[in-house]
């Protein structure tokens, strides 16, 4: 060990680094900084975070903040909240990203938010290496994942049992097709009752573009039991109990964790599966491509470039035939 700017830098463990190579490391160390070339700041992991997030604030999107906040907040930031950033080890990060292996969806998440913020750290000269360097996230499988229907109708079925709010939220992802943050996001306002038709504004779509979409009787029954009739659908914890929440649920892991444990012979699955197998399903009753896209709300496909220019036909009633069919088709599986 070598005292350097008040702080204890580690070379290694003896015998693993001899006694000649550790004097030898110490001499480039203080060379270094005696060149000026090895003067990071002190600065507590806690600190950085809060530099990081309000940089993130000025060149990213407010979802983008929110997910680094959440994720670096939830698994990072009671383990290391007072740690000097330049005393942070790799073997440090790995364990705290491997106790998210239940939930390896979460787990690469969380990874790769942490990679991102030792890198800015880097780039602001707080550290002189991230501690994620030669660290993979783990491969997780093909995005090619469609329940067949005794698995769609075991997770409906666990939804159901698990109520609001999560397995709300699981059965407006079956019955719609949205994204998981856009269904989280949902508000009062955003929603037509007399017409049924949900308008997903521009500033919490991925793709940027307004999105309305119809729903159907399922959907209009789930409406009507969501405790909450103002604001958003599904804030967190517990901050309906303020009057006006500012954020939505984020309890995903362990509530993902907890919904898996009812399901029997049910192979790993993500949330986005659902759509995927919205979209598959959707196919199969007949519903012509570019109609299934435009309820997805994807920004290529069979109408896109010059041709979405031009047609800017909404398909409302082509959209209401496909939902449905498919809540026909949810019915009929879940009556079986």
């Amino acid at each position: 060990m070598l005292g350097l700017d008040r702080r204890l830098v580690t070379i290694g463990r003896y015998p693993v680094v001899t006694l000649a190579a550790a004097r030898l490391e110490a001499k480039r160390i203080l060379a270094e900084q005696i060149l000026g070339k090895r003067r990071t700041p002190n600065i507590t992991f806690e600190k950085a975070i809060e530099i990081f997030l309000a940089a993130s604030q000025q060149r990213n999107r407010p979802r983008t903040t929110a997910d680094y906040t959440r994720l670096l907040g939830r698994h990072f930031l009671s383990a290391l909240r007072h740690r000097q950033l330049g005393d942070i080890t790799p073997q440090e990060v790995s364990r705290l990203v491997d106790r998210l292996s239940e939930t390896p969806a979460e787990q690469n998440h969380a990874f790769t938010a942490a990679r991102v913020f030792f890198r800015w750290a880097v780039r602001k000269h707080y550290l002189m290496h991230s501690p994620c360097e030669g660290q993979l996230p783990n491969r997780t499988p093909g995005r090619e994942r469609v329940l067949h229907d005794e698995e769609l109708k075991a997770v409906f079925h666990a939804a159901a049992r698990t109520g609001y709010p999560f397995g709300s939220i699981v059965l407006l992802l079956v019955l719609t097709g949205q994204r998981r943050g856009e269904v989280t996001a949902l508000r009062w306002e955003w929603i037509d009752q007399e017409k049924q038709t949900i308008t997903l504004p521009a500033a919490v779509t991925k793709n940027k573009r307004t999105h309305t979409f119809p729903y159907g009787r399922a959907v209009a029954d789930l409406l009507s039991v969501i405790p909450f009739r103002e604001g958003y659908l599904f804030p967190a914890g517990r901050e309906h109990v303020r009057g006006k929440p500012t954020t939505t649920f984020n309890a995903w892991p362990k509530s993902k964790v907890a919904l898996d444990k009812l399901l029997d012979n049910v192979a790993p699955w993500t949330l986005h599966d659902l759509r995927r197998t919205f979209a598959t399903n959707l196919a199969k009753l007949g519903t012509p491509p570019h109609v299934v896209e435009k309820l997805l709300n994807h920004a290529s496909g069979t109408i896109s470039g010059v041709a979405a220019i031009y047609n800017q036909f909404q398909y409302m009633d082509e959209m209401r035939s496909a939902i449905e069919a498919w809540d026909a088709k949810l019915a009929s599986l879940m009556a079986a």
